[in-house]
């Protein structure tokens, strides 16, 4: 059965994909050799982050989707976080079991140490790079990203076809 071709924006996309998953793969080594002497990798790092970003406390679930990842992991990380006193859980008006979690005073220091570290990181890394290329690459990820979270919605929304004649 013959394949289907790519259009050529198709080929460049398939390509820009397998760079982006070779670019994550070396920023989380990177990452974890940059905050390991913290007690840190970069999976734990970027929940901190996510966490010290957002406007106001969330749940697992809405960090878990704001990271693009499945909850069960971020669950498991945060767990370990809170038996750390790294993060605490604190109840959530609008749902009895979805806690809210929040850094603590240890979990703030520990995540402003790791943004220490990679300050100097990072001005090293995009040295020679234009703000205008930044902004371009940023542009065509927020566009993939937006396209995949659609489909990813629709998928979703569409009635199970398993086991339906």
């Amino acid at each position: 059965m013959p394949y289907a071709r790519r259009t050529e924006e198709g080929e460049a996309v398939t390509a820009l994909i397998l760079d982006v998953f070779r670019l994550n793969g070396r920023l989380q080594l990177a990452g974890d050799r940059l905050v390991s002497e913290l007690g840190l990798t970069s999976a734990r790092w970027q929940i901190l982050g996510a966490i010290a970003y957002s406007d106001r406390p969330e749940s697992v679930a809405w960090h878990a989707r704001t990271m693009g990842v499945h909850r069960q992991g971020v669950q498991r990380i945060i767990n370990e976080l809170s038996k750390e006193g790294i993060v605490e859980f604190q109840p959530n008006p609008h749902h009895k079991r979805a806690h809210l979690v929040v850094l603590t005073q240890k979990g703030q220091e520990l995540y402003e140490a790791a943004i220490a570290k990679q300050i100097p990181w990072v001005n090293e890394l995009s040295e020679g790079l234009s703000p205008d290329d930044i902004a371009t690459a940023q542009n065509v990820v927020d566009r993939l990203k937006s396209r995949l979270e659609e489909a990813s919605m629709r998928q979703d929304q569409s009635p199970s076809q398993s086991g339906r004649s």
